[in-house]
């Protein structure tokens, strides 16, 4: 029987219709391609109107929800590649998928996949069998994204108020910490740990397969968890916060079988960490089936349970954490949040930009940088980005872009002065970023270091691996940049505001700037840094007096 349920209102790649499509019901799918299992969820949405016609929440109906017990992970994490067995039983179950999603007459859909097919080296293969096949377009997401879209979800189903929440979701692969503060997003890490990467690691030979973990096994788990936390512990042990928050299917099962009576923090359903502890030894030791029969499990959830709480004892031991809460959420349900708030234009994409932004901060401060410089001359660029926007007919999200390259310019610097824009560029290419996709960061990373020195040119490897549309986003945005980098020269903000005017018939960009009187150097060094501007656009730069 559907089920409804009342949404509180609160850009990644999604198939939805244009706006002028747009109604006040529609239907939604999200798929996700797991290491240990496929899952979609179709849901109805609504919008109800308010006072003046003003829709402001959305209302969900259950369609249909489906599960596939496809282990993309076996092998992948030992041998590197999908075992075509796993790669054909995906894509039959991604051709069911379609099947429930034309049915259901979904509006919209995204599908993603993690860990095991973007480490697989032949990843690539289920992708395009995917869309050939299936006629679903699979997006191979990043650790950093994953985190982003659960977050989303817990943001929107738990009531966060004034608290510091650590939320921890455990996966097939991958482990991902975030931490929040009052709702809001200020660290995560995504961890190399995940339930079927350590069975693979543990169980790969014959004689462990359908056994329990002997006291060998154990202590090799008990290594690798530690292993893996290593960074998370050095960054984030003094950290203080009032709850954790667990997500994925293990620790929901973990919640059912040893619950913690009166929940945690305010939050109704929660796992008893002191049960799980107790109860651990026995667990690890007991074979799969075992574990099936006492414990009503599914055999996929048998023998991930074992490593999943291992990692979640783990964690709650670096944190002191009696219990751990539950919200039931996941990957599925922060697709749809953002789904729906997009095709029923309820999303925010000014706050989306500030949160990259915010990002692009946190990883400045981590490598020391000038903000005070970075925040101007991200200003400045944006300012002349508004201003020569009938020239360059660039969108918001490459204006984003060119704001974020802007603040992190200089972060190579905390390599080595000599050389930085090329240690900028390294860094930002292998960072994460949350809310920026790789090919945008490849976008911001380029930007970035073309600030100065040699201009984009296709004998640079780093250039050269861009695709044609990205090559001309480096080379405007960089034309742009250049320009509002040498209007602080010195460092000293001489410059606070620039307007841009553009005079067709001499060819000139006329620029009117605020701030000190004394600011030659700055004039002489957007001069001697604007031939890329007048390579890409067929502009000098003119000053107003």
């Amino acid at each position: 029987m559907a089920t409804e349920r009342p949404e509180p209102v609160q850009d990644q790649g999604s198939h939805t219709p244009p706006a002028s499509q747009t109604k006040g019901k529609a239907r939604f799918a999200a798929i996700d391609v797991g290491s240990n299992a496929m899952r979609m969820r179709i849901i109805e949405a609504s919008t109800p109107q308010g006072p003046n016609g003003v829709r402001s929440a959305t209302v969900w109906k259950e369609i249909a929800n489906a599960r596939a017990a496809v282990r993309l992970g076996t092998e992948v994490f030992t041998t590197g590649r999908l075992a075509p067995a796993s790669i054909g039983a995906a894509c039959a179950a991604l051709r069911e998928f379609r099947q429930a999603m034309d049915d259901a007459k979904v509006d919209a859909y995204r599908a993603t996949a993690t860990s095991a097919v973007r480490e697989a080296e032949n990843g690539p293969t289920l992708v395009e069998r995917a869309l050939r096949e299936a006629g679903v377009e699979l997006e191979v997401i990043e650790g950093v994204e994953e985190a982003r879209i659960i977050e989303l979800a817990v943001v929107r189903n738990l009531d966060m108020g004034e608290r510091r929440v650590m939320l921890i979701d455990v996966g097939g692969g991958s482990t991902e910490l975030t931490l929040l503060d009052k709702g809001k997003h200020t660290f995560s890490i995504s961890l190399p740990i995940g339930t079927v990467r350590l069975l693979e690691t543990l169980l790969k030979d014959e004689n462990a397969i359908g056994k329990g973990l002997d006291k060998e096994r154990m202590r090799l788990l008990s290594e690798m968890v530690d292993r893996a936390v290593v960074e998370a512990r050095s960054r984030l042990q003094k950290t203080t916060f009032d709850v954790i928050v667990g997500t994925g299917g293990n620790i929901e099962t973990l919640a059912d079988l040893f619950p913690n009576k009166g929940g945690v923090g305010g939050y109704p359903r929660a796992a008893d960490v002191t049960q799980v502890r107790a109860i651990f030894g026995k667990l690890a030791r007991m074979p799969p089936a075992e574990r099936q029969s006492t414990f009503g499990l599914r055999p996929d959830r048998a023998d991930t349970i074992v490593p999943a709480a291992a990692i979640f004892l783990r964690l709650a031991e670096l944190w002191d954490a009696q219990a751990i809460a539950v919200p039931g959420v996941g990957l599925k349900e922060g697709i749809l949040e953002e789904l729906v708030d997009k095709y029923f234009h309820l999303w925010n994409p000014d706050e989306q930009a500030e949160a990259v932004l915010a990002a692009c901060a946190r990883l400045g401060l981590r490598y020391h940088f000038d903000e005070a410089h970075g925040q101007l001359v991200a200003k400045l660029a944006a300012q002349l980005f508004d201003d020569m926007q009938p020239l360059h007919a660039f969108g918001e999200r490459d204006r984003l872009l060119l704001r974020a390259a802007a603040l992190l310019h200089d972060i190579g610097d905390f390599v080595r002065y000599d050389g930085h824009h090329k240690h900028t560029y390294y860094l930002i290419l292998n960072s994460d970023i949350m809310g920026l996709s790789p090919e945008e960061r490849a976008i911001v990373a380029n930007t970035a270091r073309y600030h100065r020195k040699s201009l984009p040119d296709p004998s640079h490897p780093n250039f050269r691996e861009l695709d044609k549309d990205a090559r001309g986003k480096v080379r405007g945005l960089a034309a742009i940049l250049r320009i509002a980098d040498a209007l602080d020269r010195e460092h000293l903000g001489k410059v606070t505001s620039v307007r841009a005017t553009i005079d067709k018939s001499k060819k000139r960009l006329m620029l009117t700037v605020l701030g000190q009187e004394d600011r030659e150097l700055e004039e002489w060094t957007v001069k001697a840094k604007a031939e890329l501007l007048r390579e890409v656009f067929d502009l000098d730069v003119a000053f107003v007096s």
